[in-house]
């Protein structure tokens, strides 16, 4: 009698456990065919009511892994079609600053699964042949993205380049600018350290910082040099006032974004009007790099290349302390303008 009883307990035992396998393995699929569909959902159904912190795995490793493949060209055009992909013109441009942190803040942002990032500086607005060739070859140029994300390029020639904002304008007159900036003086040393390292690649000599950003004539600082005139941010913003208003303008901290990234990236989803998606789980401190990295997923992390974060040369302390008085007047007015101040010397 025992027997039997122990027999039918293993029976049930059985059943059960068979049961509860196959209610998994249905979940499992019943998961994978979900991940397939619901990144065609509505942005604001797909975003629902999670909490802010929480990260859409789901929805970052479909952009990431299909988006990819259409970039690459692996796409006929039945499978764009079906799929609902177009190539947008941007909502938002990133137009400067040079060395402000444009690809930082590029890469960052596209984090966000809402965003979608060119991924080469188009040089449309900048580029008198570039901008001949038309609106549709500049369209043409932007990666494959679903309707409801924001497409974004960034070009920093755009901010000092005179014609830009007219053209621009022309395309889109409520189109949102970011513009990053950095320190003043600290900008123009690494703009110089870049050109300097592309000269000794070519085993090319070039003049010292010293000796480009002081005019020797007049012992005074040099504004025919591009590296200074550059960081004059104030009067390449007035330029562009004359098109568009300060409130289509986000100005982030580029020196902020480099030692505490995310409320400056919170800042840029807020004007965006992007619901908050990017969280500290998304930035985390390499110590060998010195700066912080990108982690998409449990996968996929990616840190930008190793030219970014360049050391800087020297500089005669004099030299700093005159480019920084030069520039006081003029920093002051950007936070005027801006309404953001900065703790520049």
């Amino acid at each position: 009698m025992l027997f039997k009883q122990q027999v039918l307990l293993r029976q049930k035992l059985f059943v059960l456990g068979s049961l509860a396998i196959g209610s998994l393995l249905y979940l499992v699929a019943r998961v994978g065919s979900l991940d397939r569909l619901q990144p065609l959902c509505p942005i604001d159904g797909r975003f629902g009511p999670r909490s802010q912190d929480e990260i859409p795995l789901r929805a970052l490793q479909f952009k990431r892994g299909l988006l990819h493949e259409f970039r690459k060209g692996n796409a006929t055009k039945e499978q764009i079609r079906l799929h609902n992909l177009v190539q947008q013109l941007p909502k938002a441009i990133i137009i400067g600053v040079r060395k402000g942190g444009t690809r930082a803040l590029l890469e960052m942002l596209n984090l966000h699964p809402a965003v979608v990032k060119a991924s080469q500086e188009i040089h449309f607005f900048d580029n008198d042949e570039n901008y001949a060739k038309g609106i549709e070859w500049y369209r043409k140029k932007m990666p494959f993205s679903y309707p409801h994300q924001i497409t974004i390029e960034k070009s920093p020639a755009y901010f000092i380049t005179e014609e830009v904002p007219e053209r621009i304008y022309k395309m889109n007159s409520s189109i949102k600018l970011l513009i990053i900036v950095r320190e003043p003086t600290t900008r123009a040393i690494s703009d110089y350290t870049q050109v300097l390292e592309g000269k000794e690649r070519k085993n090319k000599t070039y003049y010292k910082f010293e000796k480009l950003a002081i005019d020797p004539n007049t012992c005074e600082v040099n504004t025919k040099y591009k590296a200074v005139r550059t960081s004059i941010y104030t009067k390449h913003l007035e330029r562009w006032l004359k098109y568009f208003p300060i409130e289509q303008f986000h100005i982030v901290d580029g020196d902020r974004l480099i030692t505490e990234p995310l409320p400056e990236l919170q800042l840029v989803e807020k004007f965006l009007n992007l619901p908050p998606r990017i969280s500290q789980y998304n930035l985390y401190f390499n110590a060998t790099r010195g700066f912080y990295c990108l982690r998409f997923n449990i996968v996929f992390n990616k840190c930008l290349a190793g030219s970014k974060g360049r050391i800087h040369p020297e500089v005669d302390t004099s030299v700093i302390t005159k480019l920084r008085k030069f520039f006081h007047p003029f920093n002051q007015k950007f936070y005027q303008i801006t309404g953001r101040t900065f703790n520049w010397p």
